[in-house]
């Protein structure tokens, strides 16, 4: 049997699934006989809305096909067809035994695919995660939220499933690696929605991205591996470049392989391992606030008011080159969200954008950051760090306390005019912002620039900068600001069996990539060790 994908099905809005699959047999009826086809199903859908009186879904089909024989790649072409890319994933085993069972620290979606996969084939991963499970983590965020009290170990950041957790759960990735169906299939597996399989913007929403952690974790378990909760990684045990122990919050425990999962909120952590030996390095990140705006405006300004109701609400993602050389661009954009609080310490402010899976909020928001650069904090690992703590606790100090955040209107940030929320309602917090100019909190190359990437993304979608859209400070946590080195086969430098991934690695941006990264990782380990 073959496995082929019937490509660009273009059809009106209001096609249905039925006339989708009639079209692509009929493309493959002119390579095949009826009874070689064996099943069809949606592959990939996405939007077509450049013209806007005839907006079209474009459609991909997957078929399984009972025949062996080749066709040519041109003939298969020419008829909009092609072999489809497998998402199996065929692990090497070494022939050294594995003395310790590995250790992962983290449990966002790096180490849970890390120890996952590990589980599968015996090697009883042991995974450390300093916030609480998905039960517990979540009544720590209400609480915060609601009694603006902060666990600086169990919020936002830290906890079962990561960051991702309390975020849209977008799937959407820039990475090119075939490994990232089979992460989508197993989140699919673990009770993501089904749509995710083929939608070509896919998103699980927070809602059901906490019953798919617990999922996850209760797999790993039955497979013999173990998960501790409220256990943070604070050193290392090594000798002659070989990981023998970690030292954790509640004690320490022998380890084989270090899997160092921790994503880009671990600071402390970062210094633990730095104080171990372990290189880090400085890398770019970026900085910014969140925009929001009626999810209404942003359906009209990408499909036009006469829009179907078939059509989902309206993304985008943008970006403009400076005169300063800086880039600006949208990130993490939240159909029908809300802004999140999305602290780790106390007396600091961090934005984040959240949405059910519904996408049903009044307002959309997304990240609008600006390229910071090494040079900006000395080159430094720790400046980098302390870069965005200052932006941080600035935001916190203007807001006034209480965790209120920094908010201004748009037409205010960008011509002074006056600073007072209309149509558009902060969501941080239910509106625990305090406005203010936003000027005074924001590097002026930041707020410089973001002042000309607000300008050109009116230009790109007509209204992004209408006066009434509101900006809320600061995010800051759009990626990790340092990197761990490491070589071909994943290991740290100086280390053979510490291992560094996902985004608090720096090799990762997204739920898909950390994942795949914490996949990645997992092979490079059962390439050396067996399983004791």
């Amino acid at each position: 049997m073959t496995r082929y994908l019937v490509q660009n099905i273009d059809l009106p809005v209001e096609a249905g699934a039925d006339e989708v699959l009639s079209v692509a047999k009929k493309r493959l009826l002119t390579l095949f006989s009826d009874k070689q086809i064996l099943l069809l199903n949606i592959s990939k859908r996405s939007v077509d809305a450049r013209k806007r009186d005839n907006i079209k879904f474009i459609w991909s089909v997957s078929a399984d096909v009972d025949c062996d024989r080749a066709i040519p790649r041109e003939k298969l072409l020419s008829r909009g067809i092609a072999l489809a890319k497998s998402s199996a994933i065929h692990p090497e085993f070494g022939s050294e035994i594995l003395t310790e069972r590995p250790v992962i620290a983290g449990f966002g979606p790096c180490g849970m695919f890390c120890g996952l996969l590990l589980a599968e084939y015996g090697y009883r991963p042991i995974i450390i995660e300093r916030g609480s499970d998905v039960q517990s983590r979540a009544s720590d965020v209400d609480n915060f939220l609601k009694n603006k009290v902060l666990n600086t170990e169990s919020n936002i950041q830290f906890g079962a499933g990561g960051a991702g957790t309390f975020s849209d759960g977008k799937l959407v990735t820039r990475i090119n690696d075939e490994k990232c169906a089979y992460v989508i299939e197993q989140l699919r597996k673990f009770g993501a929605p089904d749509d995710i399989i083929y939608l070509a913007k896919p998103h699980i929403g927070t809602d059901n991205l906490r019953r798919v952690v617990s999922n996850i974790h209760n797999e790993i378990i039955s497979l013999g591996g173990e998960i501790h909760y409220n256990t943070r990684l604070d050193g290392l045990n090594s000798e002659l470049g070989r990981i023998r122990s970690v030292k954790t919050s509640k004690g320490t425990i022998p380890c084989g392989a270090l899997i160092l999962a921790i994503g880009h909120s671990a600071r402390d952590t970062f210094d633990a391992v730095k104080q171990n030996g372990v290189l880090l390095t400085a890398k770019a990140f970026s900085v910014g606030v969140r925009i929001e705006h009626l999810q209404s405006d942003i359906d009209d300004a990408m499909y036009g008011v006469n829009r179907s109701a078939l059509l989902p609400h309206g993304e985008y993602n943008l970006s403009h080159k400076c005169r300063t050389g800086r880039g600006v661009y949208t990130f993490c954009m939240c159909p029908g969200g809300t802004v999140m609080a999305s602290s780790s310490e106390q007396n600091g402010i961090v934005t984040n954008g959240m949405s059910t899976y519904l996408r049903d909020g009044k307002n959309a928001n997304s990240a609008v950051a600006v390229s910071v650069l090494p040079d900006d904090f000395g080159n430094d690992p720790i400046g980098a760090i302390e870069y965005q703590r200052r932006l941080e606790m600035r935001a916190f100090d203007v807001g006034k306390g209480n965790y209120a955040a920094p908010c201004q209107t748009v037409g205010s940030f960008l011509s002074g005019k006056t600073n007072k929320y209309s149509r558009v309602m902060p969501t941080y917090m239910d509106g625990n912002v305090t406005m203010c100019d936003l000027h005074g909190v924001l590097p002026q190359i930041v707020s410089s620039s973001l002042e000309e990437g607000l300008t050109a993304f009116d230009r790109q979608i007509v209204g992004f900068a209408v006066d009434d859209a509101v900006l809320t400070g600061v995010e800051t946590r759009t990626s990790s600001p340092v990197r761990i080195p490491r070589s071909d086969v994943f290991t740290a430098d100086g280390y053979i069996n510490l291992y560094p991934a996902g985004e608090g690695a720096g090799y990762a941006g997204g739920i898909t990539s950390a994942a795949v990264d914490g996949i990645n990782c997992a092979l490079s380990v059962m390439a050396k060790y067996r399983a004791k």
